[in-house]
This record gives C-alpha cells, sequence and structure tokens, in this order.
C-alpha cells in the first residue's frame, strides 16, 4: 500500500441533457443531498488533502451549494474528454502524492472499495476500479495478456474480438502524482470521439513496465452512475442499505454531523498540513 499523501479530483463538469432539467447534474438530490456531496464526503473520509472538483455547466450553482472547506475549484471551459479535464486540475498536483479520480454523478461509491483500491496501488503503477458486465455494451474495454492489464479500449474504438471482452472499465482510478502528470501531458484525441481519453494512461503506464491492478467494488451498484431522473434521486429519497439512511456502498450516513465531518477534515488537514 501507497504511503503517500492523497488527493482526490472529482469529475463533474457535465451538463446532463439525459435529465431534462436546466439543474446540473451533480446537484440532483440523492438521500436528501446533492450526488456530488456525497462523493465529496467519501473522499474526505478517506482522508483527501485536497478535493479537486472539476466543474463546467452550471458553475455558479454549484458554488452556491457546495461548501466544503477544502474544495479547490477547477474550471473546464470545454468538455474535451475525461482526460481534458484531468489535464486541468494537474497543474495542482503535487509529485509525491498519490491522485485519485472519481465522478460527481457516481454517487454510491463506497469509502471501503476505494481504500482497497488504493490499498492495491503499486508503486509507479495504477490502481483501476473493473467490473464485469453480462452485457458490457458501450463501456471500455480492459485489455490483458497473460492476466495482467495492459490498455483500455473505448467500445468505438474496439474491434470485434474487443467487445466480446467482459470486464469494463469504471472511471475511477488511482495513480502518482508525478506519473500522473507525465501521462497527461502525452494525451492525444485521435480516436473516433476526438476526445482526450484518461482510459490512454493506462497503456502508457504499461508500455513504461509500470504494473496496473485490478480491484473490483464490493457490489456493482457502486458504480452505477446516475443519467436520469429516477424516482431513488428524488428528495427525501434512501439509499440502498435500509432505516436510517445508510448506502449500503460504504454504509454513509446520510445524515451524517457537521460535528463528524469538521474532525475529518481537521485530521485531513493535520496531515497534509504542509502540502496545499
Amino acid at each position: 500500500m501507497s504511503n503517500s499523501a492523497m488527493s482526490v479530483v472529482i469529475l463533474a463538469a457535465g451538463k446532463g441533457t439525459r435529465m431534462y432539467s436546466d439543474l446540473p447534474k451533480v446537484l440532483h438530490t440523492l438521500a436528501g443531498k446533492p450526488m456530488v456531496q456525497h462523493v465529496i464526503d467519501a473522499a474526505n473520509d478517506l482522508g483527501a488533502c485536497a478535493v479537486h472538483l472539476v466543474y463546467g455547466h452550471g458553475g455558479d450553482l454549484l458554488r452556491q451549494t457546495l461548501h466544503e472547506d477544502n474544495l479547490n475549484w477547477v474550471l473546464q471551459a470545454e468538455q474535451l474528454g475525461t482526460g481534458h479535464a484531468m489535464q486541468q486540475a494537474a497543474p495542482f498536483f503535487n509529485d509525491d502524492e498519490d491522485i485519485l479520480m472519481l465522478y460527481g454523478d457516481v454517487p454510491l461509491i463506497s469509502v471501503e472499495t476505494l481504500q482497497r483500491l488504493r490499498a492495491a496501488k503499486p508503486q509507479g503503477g495504477i490502481g483501476l476500479l473493473t467490473v464485469k458486465l453480462d452485457d458490457p455494451t458501450g463501456y471500455g474495454r480492459i485489455t490483458r495478456e497473460n492476466g495482467q492489464v495492459t490498455g483500455i479500449v473505448e467500445h468505438k474504438d474496439a474491434s470485434e474480438a474487443q467487445r466480446q471482452i467482459q470486464e469494463i472499465n469504471t472511471g475511477i482510478l488511482i495513480a502518482g502524482g508525478a506519473d500522473l502528470k507525465r501521462w497527461l501531458a502525452k494525451l492525444t484525441n485521435n480516436n473516433a470521439q476526438g476526445e482526450y481519453y484518461i482510459t490512454d494512461i493506462i497503456a502508457m503506464a504499461h508500455q513504461e513496465g509500470h504494473q496496473i491492478v485490478a480491484v473490483h467494488p464490493q457490489r456493482l451498484s457502486e458504480v452505477e452512475g446516475v443519467n436520469n431522473r429516477l424516482p431513488a434521486c428524488a428528495p427525501g429519497a434512501r439509499l440502498p442499505g435500509g432505516a436510517g439512511g445508510k448506502a449500503a456502498a460504504g454504509g454513509r450516513d446520510a445524515a451524517r454531523s457537521g460535528a463528524f465531518r469538521s474532525a475529518r477534515y481537521a485530521a485531513a488537514r493535520a496531515r497534509c498540513r504542509d502540502r496545499y
């Protein structure tokens, strides 16, 4: 397990056209609070030194709604892909820290799964969260050689043989700050979408001889994004896991006290005092 300090990047720039609402996608509520707040809470529970929130659409509303002290607001003026989003945050990365990449519209990711991912990250390599689906249509496929992860091929760029692969990329990963900055600088948009894919760094790491370790979440529901206004997103809806508003994904209490949050934040900042 890496002993490095860690910061988190949360991608939250998407408009969410399938939500049929002018409200930024990540501000739609789940269990009484914005989706992105669940992700921020997870980052703080992990002891993140800083949380870099990459925003675009609805930035003013996001700023009015979210009041975490350790948020670093990073503008992505044009949405040119996940790699491009990470490039906007890269100037804030410290070389000797780990960077965990999360998504503002994937609110059920558990702290336990993220802790296992962080523990699995190899020195100089990447920890990658993957799942296996019966129908992986539309998702990036994990390519392997002799059991070792070698890359990710997006669905539109995949061959027929690669489209038979059932292991897919969730988009969540962790890598060292210096390595990540080096790989991000090499990204191109030479692909079917004309975008900068963060997934291209997997092949870069492999080509440099670094290991990519795949970890699976405890539950598939942890990595399901919210792409439409499901009933579960209504104000007052409960997270999976029964009474009390606790999420099956990590057992996070939707009504966790401000005092507890403040204590978590203070502890994280004490560990990272000299870094930001």
